[in-house]
C-alpha cells in the first residue's frame, strides 16, 4: 500500500503521512520502499515520491496518525488482497510489480551480505576440523600462529581455563567443556619404580580450534594429535 493511499483513507495531507512514516523508519518501527509515481494533480504535474509499505507496517502508520480509521484500512487491504489473489493480477499492476521487485532485491542483497559475513568463519571451521583429534594448548598455539604464552593468557583472560589454588595444572571451565570446545583429560601415569601419579591436561578440540581461529584470527593448518 502506498503512502498516498493511506493519506486518502485517512483524509490527511500526503506529506504529513510521509513525515510520520519517516519518523517511524528512523525509530526502526517500520520499513518502506520509496518509489516515484505520477502526480494526481493532472497532466503536466511533476512526479512525486511515494512510500510503499507492507500490511503490518501500514497498521503501525495508521495507529500513529488516526487509529479511529483502522476499520477503513482493514477494508482497503481486503480489496487489495482480493484484487491480487493471483500472481497475474499482481503483475498487471505496475506499482505493485515495482514494489515486489524492489522488496525482493533488498532481500537478496541482505542475504548476500549475511553469507559474506559468515564465509570467513565457515572457512575456518572447514580448515580446522579435517581431523577429529585434540591438541594440547602449546600445539594449538603453533597451529594458530600464536606464541604459547599468548594463547595461555588469552584462554585464562576469556575464561576458558583456570588453575585451582595450590595446583599447577590448568583446568577447562565446565561450560567450555560441555560446549565441546575443550577436553579435560585425567590419566594415571606409572613410573619405573611402580609408583603412580595423576596427570591432568586440558586439550583443545577441533570445534574449539575453529572457534579460536575465528576469535583470534589464526589460520595455520594443524596436524592431527591424539
Amino acid at each position: 500500500m502506498s503512502s498516498r493511499e493511506i493519506a486518502e483513507l485517512l483524509e490527511v495531507r500526503h506529506d504529513s503521512v510521509k513525515r510520520t512514516m519517516e519518523r517511524l523508519l528512523d525509530g526502526a518501527l517500520i520499513s518502506f520502499t520509496p518509489l516515484v509515481e505520477t502526480s494526481h494533480e493532472g497532466a503536466g504535474s511533476r512526479p512525486v515520491e511515494v512510500y510503499h509499505v507492507g500490511k503490518r507496517d501500514s497498521y503501525v502508520v495508521v495507529a500513529r496518525l488516526s487509529p479511529e480509521f483502522t476499520a477503513r484500512l482493514v477494508d482497503r487491504w481486503q480489496e487489495l488482497e482480493q484484487g491480487h489473489s493471483t500472481p497475474m493480477a499482481a503483475l498487471n499492476d505496475p506499482a505493485m510489480l515495482r514494489y515486489l521487485l524492489l522488496e525482493n532485491v533488498d532481500k537478496v542483497l541482505n542475504l548476500e551480505a549475511k553469507l559474506a559475513e559468515a564465509e570467513p568463519a565457515a572457512a575456518a571451521y572447514e580448515h580446522l576440523t579435517r581431523t577429529d583429534g585434540t591438541m594440547c594448548i602449546t600445539d594449538a598455539a603453533k597451529s594458530l600462529g600464536k606464541r604459547p604464552k599468548d594463547l595461555f593468557s588469552w584462554l585464562q583472560t576469556n575464561k576458558w581455563i583456570y588453575r585451582r589454588a595450590g595446583n599447577s595444572h590448568w583446568i577447562g571451565y565446565q561450560d567450555k567443556v560441555q560446549a565441546g570446545l575443550l577436553d579435560h583429560r585425567v590419566s594415571e601415569v606409572r613410573s619405573s619404580d611402580g609408583s603412580s601419579r595423576i596427570s591432568e591436561q586440558v586439550r583443545v578440540t577441533a570445534k574449539g580450534m575453529s572457534r579460536l581461529a575465528v576469535l583470534m584470527g589464526g589460520g595455520h593448518e594443524h596436524r592431527a594429535h591424539s
